[in-house]
């Protein structure tokens, strides 16, 4: 394998070496030190590895979240998606992320904890929007208006406080979690009829003065 990924630029290799990271992580924390025994697992020049991420633990973070992204698209499909209703495939999606992230989740606290500062907060901001971006196209939205936005946003929210009641879960299969998120995903379609009904074409939208109208020169 060493002579393999020797041949790998660096943007090729970040994305390997992201997915051995967090096992490293939960015990070296994020740092050089994970990226040395990672790149060890991987028969490949620790110098390399370091160089791939500059000993930005940020950085690192991100790669092992877009190995996420990545690896969330392979194990739910579109072929299976197509056979599912908006809220269902909310749900497998994020369900495979937790699947996913189960293995590893002393790393996702300790990557949570790095994000929580102050100066990476814009940096985790853009991280909870892309998962909500990459779950939201798996699930087929297609908006390019402002529900682009509020979809994203809303469901940023509920996979970051999904991912609060993940990490301290003890429950069989993650049944509280799991319990969560059918509760939050419950809003969120709740939110979505009731922004449907509320941005509807006008003259399908209760009004009124229309109301008014038609009590005072009622249809013959």
């Amino acid at each position: 394998m060493a002579q393999s990924l020797d041949t790998l630029t660096l943007d090729e290799l970040r994305p390997i070496i992201a997915r051995i990271l967090p096992r490293h992580a939960a015990f070296d924390g994020w740092g050089d030190k994970a990226v040395d025994a990672a790149a060890c697992e991987l028969g490949l020049d620790p110098a390399v590895a370091r160089f791939a991420f500059g000993g930005d633990r940020v950085a690192m973070i991100d790669a092992w979240f877009a190995s996420v992204d990545d690896d969330m698209l392979a194990r739910v499909t579109p072929e299976m998606l197509a056979k599912m209703k908006i809220r269902e495939r909310i749900t497998a999606l994020i369900e495979a992320r937790l699947s996913i992230l189960t293995p590893d989740r002393e790393a996702l606290r300790r990557a949570t904890a790095i994000l929580a500062f102050p100066a990476n907060a814009p940096k985790a901001t853009r991280l909870g929007w892309r998962a909500a971006d990459a779950m939201w196209r798996a699930a087929g939205d297609t908006a390019t208006d402002y529900n682009h936005y509020t979809k994203r946003t809303i469901l940023g929210t509920v996979y970051a406080a999904t991912l609060s009641v993940f990490l301290n879960d003890e429950s069989d299969d993650l049944s509280d979690t799991r319990a969560f998120l059918s509760r939050r995903i419950d809003g969120i379609m709740r939110f979505e009829k009731a922004k449907a009904k509320w941005t509807a074409p006008s003259d399908k939208k209760f009004s009124l003065t229309r109301l008014a109208s038609r009590l005072r020169y009622p249809a013959h």
